[in-house]
């Protein structure tokens, strides 16, 4: 049974993996967009290379915490939880926005 589950999850991941979309913005102006990584960084994530997946798009695991901080908060109602998801927020857009400065430069 669960050789069968991890075939259709590596299916999965090979199927999303081909049918990620390239980049507009890289494709017709030449240079990456705030996301671009995301896609790739996510598959990496799936197949379980998360240092890859860090070097790719390094906002991306704390995007996911960040939803699922939200998701969590709007059903159990934390008591400071508003604060630190607005903190966790303002952690997330600095990484994003650092790494698209750093890609911009290095490229």
């Amino acid at each position: 049974m669960l050789g069968g589950q991890i075939g259709i999850f590596s299916k999965l991941i090979e199927w999303i993996d081909k049918h990620s979309q390239p980049c507009f913005y890289k494709k017709h102006f030449g240079f990456e967009c705030p996301g671009c990584g995301f896609q790739r960084a996510f598959v990496e994530l799936l197949k379980g290379n998360i240092w890859e997946s860090f070097k790719l798009y390094p906002a991306l695991i704390p995007i996911i915490f960040l939803i699922i901080l939200l998701l969590l908060h709007l059903k159990i109602r934390f008591k400071y939880g508003a604060v630190f998801i607005k903190l966790w927020f303002i952690f997330t857009i600095t990484l994003l926005v650092g790494n698209y400065f750093y890609k911009l430069i290095i490229n």
